[in-house]
């Protein structure tokens, strides 16, 4: 049933709004017209717009990593195949007729009230998403239920709900600030050690940079996110882990000891104290003193379908030199 239908009709009081491609708009400008997206799909749905905001962003981020999914290039960054789109056994795959569509069970609407159910019309996407949302409720239950549906991966689902807690929590879009894992005035060392051989525990590649530091150098959230792992392994000793807007899940190993009150599913942001720098890990709980004090860090990256790690010391020197051209401008 297209439960959505009967509130489109109000859009028709409603300006359609027409959004250029994101290549000729600033960041800010981007970041404005896709909060009037979110913002008007709230006021004709009540979906809260950091739920729509979570799934685009999503979406827009597994489509910069994936070479089986086009680039988003508007300002939105929700695919639907357009068999999806249409309908499967629709044998138009350009319809764009919204009572066309609907017999053949395609996903598309109207949603800017011009008469069409385009697939590449920012509005329509966002509301055609919405549409599917609303066949099973917006509370948060049932918004999890219908991502599921949608998704089918739990862990997909897991994390567009922190998105959203990210979004609802901050009120803003613009999360993707980063800053260096340990504060300035404190010495330390690193170079590239991604992908160096492992030996402990088995012939292994390194997945992160190794920071040397003295014991006890504050460790910090180098992004805003959500602290999802936090406890011992026996190769990473104390370690953290934070996933962050981008699905970027950042890892933090071989602590001295976490920061007071730190808990998973925490929200953090860049700069806030995760824990400090110390030797621990290559045996049972407890075990230190085996290496010299360091903080692993690594990067991981979530696609949709499985996670890979990928060389965090480009991203490590980018965040440095910002954290010293911040500093020199106080």
């Amino acid at each position: 049933m297209r439960i959505l239908l009967s509130s489109l009709l109000l859009l028709a009081f409603i300006s359609p709004t027409c959004f250029a491609s994101s290549k000729t708009l600033s960041d800010e400008e981007i970041f404005q017209k896709r909060m009037e997206l979110y913002k008007r799909v709230e006021t004709v749905t009540n979906i809260p717009w950091y739920y729509m905001a979570a799934v685009d962003h999503y979406e827009r981020s597994i489509r910069s990593v994936r070479n089986d999914l086009p680039k988003a290039k508007g300002i939105t960054g929700i695919y639907f195949k357009p068999e999806q789109w249409s309908g499967l056994l629709n044998p138009d795959r350009k319809d764009v007729h919204p009572l066309s569509i609907q017999f053949f069970n395609g996903i598309g609407v109207d949603g800017n009230g011009d008469g069409k159910a385009n697939i590449n019309d920012d509005v329509d996407i966002l509301f055609s998403f919405a549409n599917h949302i609303l066949n099973y409720g917006i509370d948060e239950d049932q918004f999890k239920i219908a991502l599921w549906e949608y998704y089918k991966r739990d862990k997909t689902v897991g994390i567009i709900m922190e998105k959203a807690r990210l979004y609802k929590h901050f009120g803003r879009l613009d999360l993707n600030h980063k800053t260096f894992p340990l504060p300035r005035g404190y010495n330390y060392t690193y170079h590239n050690t991604w992908g160096d051989s492992r030996g402990w525990g088995g012939r292994r590649i390194h997945e992160g940079t190794d920071i040397f530091a003295g014991y006890g150098v504050p460790v910090r959230s180098t992004s805003y996110g959500i602290v999802e792992m936090k406890g011992w392994n026996k190769f990473g000793g104390w370690r953290v882990g934070i996933r962050d807007i981008n699905n970027t899940y950042h890892y933090f190993a071989h602590l001295n000891g976490f920061a007071k009150g730190l808990k998973i599913g925490q929200i953090v942001k860049p700069g806030t104290l995760i824990g400090s720098v110390g030797s621990t890990g290559y045996g049972p709980p407890g075990t230190s003193g085996k290496f010299p004090p360091h903080l692993h860090y690594g990067m991981y990256k979530d696609n949709g379908r499985t996670e890979w790690s990928f060389d965090p010391y480009p991203y490590l020197k980018q965040w440095e030199r910002l954290d010293r051209i911040r500093a020199s401008k106080k």
